[in-house]
């Protein structure tokens, strides 16, 4: 599907990965909708961009639905969405306190799996009423973001493994049951990458996490996220899949 022209949603786009691809898209002709928890956040990127920015929860259904209905009077369906929008959590099941961590785990899987649902579901319904772009009967793309933490969740990431192990789990039903509307479904499954979530790790900590990438050795750079979301939107075979992207990097149990 091209790029250019077309209408993009893309959250958690306030900074690090959707930032990016927010930039990237508006960079290749997209209009793109940048929504973040942040206002500011929001405004600032699509300033930058010429795109609409939105301030919402990705747990806020109704916050969405409204961004959803807002777009569409706008006459700007999206025919992009990518949900960048997560938490970065680590707990031990069992720490040391002895406290619980059900509270943790929940809030986890309602950010990071219920959220992306939520997004993918909407962008599905506004997207499935779009006519048809090619001989294929192309309507749309939604790229979701899961983790390497699917495969190889460390100790403490019982949470966001989970989270990001339901959005891979859920791409190929979805992308089975949306390919009668002729909309793809992908998941993305980025390592270490140079974003929010990684700013504040001590040097020792980025040194044996980089020591466990074979090449190139070192963080992914949010850039890099980009061009692989441009990838899967410019390529129509590209369907109901996880694609790792981490340099070969398998994480050491903790």
């Amino acid at each position: 599907m091209q790029i250019g022209g077309a209408v993009a949603l893309v959250t958690g786009a306030g900074s690090g990965l959707g930032a990016a691809t927010a930039q990237r898209l508006a960079g290749e002709g997209a209009t793109v909708a940048v929504l973040d928890r942040s206002e500011e956040a929001a405004r600032d990127v699509a300033a930058g961009i010429g795109g609409m920015a939105y301030a919402a929860d990705v747990t806020d259904s109704a916050a969405l639905e409204r961004v959803f209905a807002d777009l569409a009077e706008r006459n700007a369906v999206p025919r992009i969405a990518v949900s960048c929008a997560g938490i970065g959590t680590a707990q031990r099941i069992l720490p040391r306190d002895g406290s619980l961590t059900i509270e943790l785990f929940e809030r986890t899987v309602r950010v990071n799996l219920i959220g992306t649902y939520a997004v993918m579901n909407l962008a599905a319904r506004a997207m499935a009423a779009l006519e048809p772009l090619d001989g294929d009967g192309a309507r749309g793309v939604i790229v979701n973001t899961a983790s390497v933490a699917i495969e190889d969740g460390q100790i403490g990431q019982a949470a966001y493994s989970a989270s990001k192990g339901g959005v891979a789990s859920m791409t190929l039903p979805a992308a089975r049951e949306f390919a009668r509307f002729g909309i793809r479904v992908m998941a993305i499954a980025p390592g270490i990458f140079e974003t929010a979530m990684s700013a504040g790790l001590p040097d020792e900590v980025r040194a044996e996490i980089t020591k466990n990438v074979p090449f190139p050795s070192r963080m992914g750079q949010p850039r890099e996220y980009a061009q692989l979301v441009q990838a899967i939107v410019e390529n129509p075979m590209l369907n109901g899949s996880v694609i790792r992207l981490d340099g070969a990097a398998r994480m050491p149990p903790k």
